[in-house]
């Protein structure tokens, strides 16, 4: 019987290699359902990279289990191996590979930030107001020419560079139809809604509505992340952040805090609630109903606790942070 050759047999095993690895790349769910606009371009960028490293994982331990067999040591047989030095084209081959495919995957990755916004964030503010999609350009830098042209000094030196995702270039120049404050502190996420004197533990968004979050850290750096969102942010002390989304699926969805935080930063979570339109303007007209002039957004002092913090924005939250972490945690 003729041997069959060896080419024939490495197209049939590529096929099959190739065949499994797409296969596991888009039947994998490994992933949360998608909740934002954002989220397929994450997860097709997984999708690839999971195809990617289930055709290493088949080759490299193929290689293995076939090396285990075809070249097992005989029985009885005591000699020593033969004395094999390297292979230079072989050593280009899987040195090449690896290459292409990880230089492949960054610029794939580089066209998805860009496409999230990850290299336009919206904006910069000031003195507590926001002026949407603002140059991308340090003041530091324009700020003699902006006096040269008699801006006053509070307007250019007032604003500060604003980090994290912000509109897709394609919509880099439409203002937000809704933007949020977000402060995160030990241990617990606060939502203002500028404008309408609501501040709530839980943030509510309408679904297919172009959402700006303002986020920042009161004391240590915290996170803020949306699975389902497949978006996460940092909040750094002292520097304000963006984050910007479009909400695609009603529903509840966790926020949690990926950034060790303290000792209670497992229970620094909340909720985000995806209404529709409609539910959310009523939530909004309910909350702005039940607002009182108790119910302000004043600035609290820098050296403020995190309770006195709690008591002058939401007095309905003044509870102690780590009771509110604490609670959180029984509940859960």
């Amino acid at each position: 019987m003729k041997q069959i050759p060896a080419p024939f047999w490495t197209l049939v095993l590529g096929i099959a290699v190739t065949l499994i690895s797409l296969w596991v790349g888009q039947n994998h769910n490994l992933l949360p359902e998608q909740a934002s606009e954002q989220a397929p371009l994450v997860d097709d960028l997984f999708n690839v990279m999971m195809t990617i490293g289930t055709a290493l994982f088949i080759v490299v331990q193929g290689a293995i289990v076939y090396s285990l067999i075809r070249f097992r040591q005989p029985k009885g047989d005591e000699t020593d191996g033969l004395p094999i030095e390297g292979n230079l084209p072989l050593e280009a081959f899987w040195t090449a590979i690896p290459a292409v495919i990880v230089v492949g995957l960054g610029l794939y990755s580089v066209v998805v930030f860009q496409e999230m916004g990850g290299f336009s964030p919206g904006g910069h503010h000031g003195h507590g107001a926001m002026v949407a999609m603002a140059p991308q350009k340090s003041v530091i830098d324009v700020a003699p020419l902006l006096l040269a042209q008699g801006v006053d000094d509070d307007t250019v030196f007032g604003k500060t560079q604003v980090y994290g995702f912000g509109a897709s270039p394609l919509g880099s120049m439409n203002s937000p139809d809704v933007t949020v404050n977000v402060t995160g502190m030990q241990y617990a996420w606060i939502f203002t809604y500028p404008g309408t004197g609501i501040v709530d533990g839980e943030l509510h968004i309408p679904v297919g509505q172009d959402v700006q979050l303002l986020i920042e850290a009161k004391d240590v750096i915290h996170s803020f992340w949306v699975p389902q969102f497949r978006l996460k942010q940092d909040a750094l002390p002292g520097e304000p952040a963006e984050l910007r989304f479009v909400a695609t699926r009603e529903g509840t969805y966790p926020v949690v805090c990926a950034e060790l935080c303290g000792a209670y930063h497992g229970g620094m979570r909340t909720q985000v609630i995806v209404q529709s339109p409609e539910d959310y303007a009523d939530w909004v007209a309910s909350r702005v109903a039940e607002a009182t002039p108790t119910t302000t957004v004043a600035q609290p002092a820098i050296n403020a606790t995190d309770a006195e913090y709690l008591a002058e924005i939401a007095p309905d939250l003044a509870k102690s942070p780590v009771q509110i972490a604490q609670s959180s945690s029984m509940h859960h």
